[in-house]
């Protein structure tokens, strides 16, 4: 079955890639129809979920790939339940369904960033939550912040990244002056579902409340702009030898953090599971290069089909991003070792194929060589 999903997922990007050129990705908030609640759904087809599936949604080595867009509603509804953010804040469950069924239908068709990244990331919080005990630490307004966070941290994104808007002067650059401005988009698109009573989870909450639960998803999601990493784990370094959890500021830090760890985690999980969402993270990078070089834009030589390879691709990424922003987490929470362990195995596989990838062109060239120097014989 994982063989099939995958293979249909591949068959999708092949798809992507010949009709997204054609697609117009400036007029997001154009789209009215999707920001509306689906009164007439107040369900999605229920999947029961099995005790084995229940207790494997608490742990980072989940196989994201096994599950429907309904289960995976059905997964995200039980969080929220297990976490007793639904009881505890008086949520209806009926709002909640909605909710989510309107998230869903606002991320779009994109080779990764797309519901199914929408679930992993949501998945890979609620297993830090458990696996760190984060609710004997944070208040379950805290707990409902991060989750929250990171259900709508990439809502309508179009499949071209920051840098890509900028360049090409897009509506989205425009209207948020090339600051963060997809994650900008982000945040505007949640706070446009919720303002829809039929999909206000926070309904219960007076505006005190909810004003520091708007400035706290906000905080998060916009720390998921890659522009910011060093910023924002230099500056968790230096609070983390000192961190005190009764400070608000370490506190919010710890929270971005946490969200950026989530948001970029697909190689903590099993290598069969992280390495489908590489492929998938490439065709998006190589369908805006090609849309860059069609229209005579710069072209980053990691997102250029020509130039990058998936060794290439990781090795770096996990070497000098993920390995020492997950090893800082580890100071607080040493029960994160075994999230760590996957990404130092993951360097080791991908630097070894690289290995192989230049060994396999030393030759190549060698046989270039000889045959170009046979001719001129």
């Amino acid at each position: 079955m994982k063989a099939v999903e995958i293979e249909k997922c591949h068959s999708d990007i092949k798809k992507l890639r010949e009709e997204m050129p054609s697609m117009n990705n400036s007029h997001f908030m154009d789209d009215k129809k999707k920001l509306t609640s689906r009164r007439d759904v107040p369900s999605y087809p229920k999947y029961h979920l099995s005790q084995e599936t229940v207790e494997a949604l608490r742990h980072p080595t989940f196989d994201v790939w096994q599950w429907e867009p309904n289960e995976m509603l059905s997964c995200l509804e039980h969080m929220y339940n297990d976490l007793d953010l639904v009881k505890g804040f008086n949520m209806n469950p009926i709002t909640l369904k909605r909710w989510l069924l309107c998230i869903h239908d606002n991320y779009q068709v994109n080779p990764f960033h797309n519901f199914r990244h929408c679930f992993c990331v949501t998945q890979m919080m609620y297993s830090m939550i458990c696996l760190c005990s984060l609710q004997e630490i944070f208040t379950q307004v805290d707990i409902l912040i991060l989750m929250t966070a990171a259900v709508c941290h990439d809502l309508q994104h179009p499949g071209y990244n920051n840098t890509y808007q900028i360049n090409a002067r897009t509506e989205l650059a425009v209207r948020y002056n090339d600051i963060s401005l997809l994650e900008n988009h982000h945040c505007a698109v949640a706070f446009q579902i919720f303002s829809q009573p039929d999909c206000n989870i926070f309904s219960t909450f007076d505006a005190e409340a909810f004003k520091q639960i708007r400035q706290g998803i906000i905080t998060l999601i916009l720390a998921t702009d890659m522009a910011r990493h060093g910023e924002i784990l230099d500056s968790f370094k230096h609070k983390v030898d000192r961190f005190d959890f009764s400070d608000e500021e370490h506190v919010t830090c710890l929270k971005m953090v946490l969200i950026k760890c989530c948001d970029i985690s697909n190689e903590v999980r099993p290598m069969e599971v992280a390495e489908p969402w590489v492929d998938c993270l490439l065709e998006e990078y190589f369908m805006q290069s090609d849309r860059e070089k069609a229209e005579s834009l710069p072209v980053a030589p990691f997102m250029d089909r020509e130039k990058v390879t998936k060794p290439t691709a990781q090795i770096g990424f996990i070497k000098f991003v993920l390995i020492p922003m997950f090893e800082t987490v580890m100071k607080l929470f040493p029960q994160i070792e075994v999230m760590i362990q996957p990404l130092r195995e993951s360097r080791d596989r991908y630097e070894e194929l690289k290995q192989i990838d230049d060994a396999m062109n030393e030759v190549q060239k060698k046989k270039s060589e000889n045959l170009t120097m046979g001719k001129k014989k």
